[in-house]
């Protein structure tokens, strides 16, 4: 009871210096909030001195910050989260209604997301069912394209193809169920690309325990044993589940803007812009009670799938030591991607052509040219290097931060939450006001490893959770082993291997959320040639010139292929094991005992 206390007052301290970090934004950033109100409500009005002073007489700027601050916090005890500095609108309502909207949008990318990883874990279970799994490893290139696949993008191309050229759904607008189709698609696919290569790597560990063996020789069906396989590894899941739930809700920026919908992660973003605090301030406050209801949720479930297993330590493990993987894929993607930049970095990214404007490729240019006319090849070879030097480096922070932490889950849980419950977009303002500065690489580095390290700190948790309740623990633990032991012989070669993976699978997605901030001028600059900044330049011009567009796209899609099918070779392998056994008292020897008389 002491333990919950304590994590519900670390999980509401938390809560309560990110809403304060937030009102003091504008001072952080130092600059005037009148001004910023000011050209919020009317972009050509000039800041004549008499008019801002009436800004701040109007919002109290002049009491300063921290009387701002309390004043909304007393009034968000009493139910009231104040007036917009934009529209004067009561905030409330309106943050309701867009929190309706993303939860919507949320629950159908859900459905999107549940059945993307039920197609990619389909194989397994089949095998698994049949008794053929044997020693089998998951490619996993087509669910790496698919994790790969930059929302943004993913979703402009579903608004211009099947939302305007074909007709089939509308492309914009929010009036029903039909326009939660497109987008629902766009945040969906890549989530439950990511969800089913975690799910597919945990399955085999499953069908080799010994009551899926009692089972098959009892001759019970192959489907009771799959869906029972699949409740067997939902808890290791069910932590990651809840923050791809909440990520869905906050961070569906870039989809919501280009499908027009009034969700709360657009409506954080627009507030943050026009630095509209109470505005900014209510929709991170839903956010984060959102996070800790999925948080909640996701304890609950593990409660009730495997509590009893877990309170009395008799789960097997489903992470046991396991030869390398032997494959040639991760070769032939690294050597396609090798080719794309070793073809690229011989030519001048830089060249401007304006009489070879968005050219096909052909020969001389053999993925074409930009709206500038510059060949798409060099700007593709020579901004890899900034690309994947960078997402590299976030990775490997990431995951030993998420492992070193995840090693802690009082401490990591709740501020997991909390993080994970932020707009991308919105960290790196709060980065920039810390750090300064307002672009370059740095901003968005820093702004991407403070979320990086927070899926894979839970994932860690939910497995040492699990791990420690395995039947070879409890008889190590008997054996005389300490806790250091256990954790460097026992937990973590268990938990490593599967987290790293993880990592692994996650490293287009750092390359993307790099490249997303290059939409609020954090990120890349021109003429700077990063993949990011290619596709947002480009993207205006994917109906007309789809190459210049599909070039970066089909580079991250290699680099995810390649980091998904090399990650099936990070394993643990077998060896030799010591317990250390308490020795027994010796007898005293005969020569000893005549000596003592």
């Amino acid at each position: 009871m002491r333990n919950r206390v304590a994590t519900l007052l670390w999980r509401a301290g938390i809560a309560a210096a990110l809403v304060c970090v937030i009102g003091l934004l504008p001072w952080l950033t130092r600059t005037d909030p009148a001004l910023t109100v000011l050209k919020a409500r009317s972009a050509e009005r000039d800041p004549d001195p008499a008019v801002l002073a009436d800004i701040r007489a109007q919002l109290g700027l002049d009491d300063g910050p921290f009387r701002l601050l309390g004043a909304w916090l007393g009034g968000v005890w009493h139910g009231d989260a104040g007036r917009s500095w934009i529209s004067g609108a009561e905030v409330t309502p309106a943050v309701l209604q867009a929190l309706g909207a993303s939860l919507l949008l949320m629950a159908a990318a859900l459905v999107v997301a549940a059945v993307t990883a039920a197609l990619i874990c389909a194989r397994t279970l089949w095998l698994g069912a049949q008794r053929r799994l044997g020693g089998r490893r998951a490619g996993g290139s087509g669910s790496a394209v698919l994790a790969a696949l930059p929302e943004f993008l993913t979703a402009s191309v579903l608004a211009t193809v099947v939302g305007v050229q074909l007709g089939w759904l509308p492309a914009l607008g929010w009036y029903g169920p039909r326009w939660t189709i497109l987008p629902a698609l766009a945040l969906g696919l890549p989530a439950g690309a990511v969800l089913g290569r975690l799910l597919d790597d945990l399955l085999p560990g499953a069908f080799a325990e010994s009551w899926a063996l009692a089972a098959a020789a009892r001759g019970l069906p192959g489907r009771s044993i799959a869906r029972q396989a699949i409740r067997r590894c939902l808890p290791g899941l069910l932590p990651n589940t809840g923050l791809f739930a909440v990520g869905l809700t906050g961070g569906a920026v870039a989809v919501e803007q280009i499908f027009d919908i009034p969700g709360l992660g657009r409506t954080a973003l627009q507030a943050a812009l026009a630095q509209d605090l109470p505005v900014l301030q209510a929709g991170t406050l839903a956010l984060v009670l959102l996070a800790a209801a999925a948080a909640g949720l996701a304890a609950l479930a593990t409660r009730l799938l495997i509590g009893p297993a877990l309170r009395d330590g008799a789960l097997p493990s489903l992470h046991g030591p396991k030869p390398p993987a032997r494959t040639l894929q991760p070769f032939v993607h690294g050597g396609l991607l090798a080719l794309v930049i070793g073809l690229g970095l011989p030519r001048d990214p830089l060249a401007l052509d304006t009489g070879e404007r968005l050219r096909p490729p052909s020969l001389q240019h053999p993925f074409g040219t930009d709206g500038l006319g510059r060949d798409v090849l060099a700007r593709v070879g020579h901004g890899a290097l900034d690309t994947l030097l960078l997402a590299l480096a976030i990775s490997a922070a990431a995951l030993l931060t998420g492992v070193l932490l995840g090693l802690l889950p009082r401490l990591s849980g709740p501020l997991v939450d909390t993080i994970v419950a932020l707009p991308p977009v919105l960290v790196a303002l709060l980065v920039t006001a810390v750090v300064g500065g307002g672009g370059g690489s740095a901003t968005p580095a820093l702004a991407v490893g403070a979320v990086a390290w927070a899926p894979l700190a839970a994932h860690t948790s939910a497995l040492l959770r699990q791990e420690r309740a395995a039947l070879h623990i409890t008889a190590t633990r008997g054996l005389g082993a300490d806790s250091w032991y256990l954790l460097r012989h026992e937990l973590l070669p268990a938990v490593l291997p599967p987290v790293t993976r993880h990592a692994l699978l996650r490293l287009p997605g750092i390359a993307l959320a790099l490249a997303s901030l290059t939409f609020l001028g954090l990120g890349a600059q021109p003429p700077t040639p990063e993949w990011g900044l290619l596709l947002a330049e480009n993207q205006p011009y994917a109906e007309r010139a789809p190459w210049a567009v599909l070039a970066p796209a089909a580079a991250l899609a290699l680099l995810g292929a390649l980091a998904v099918t090399a990650a099936g070779g990070v394993r643990m392998p077998r060896r030799k094991r010591r317990v250390p056994v308490p020795a027994p008292r010796q007898r005293p020897r005969a020569r000893e005992l005549v000596g003592t008389r």
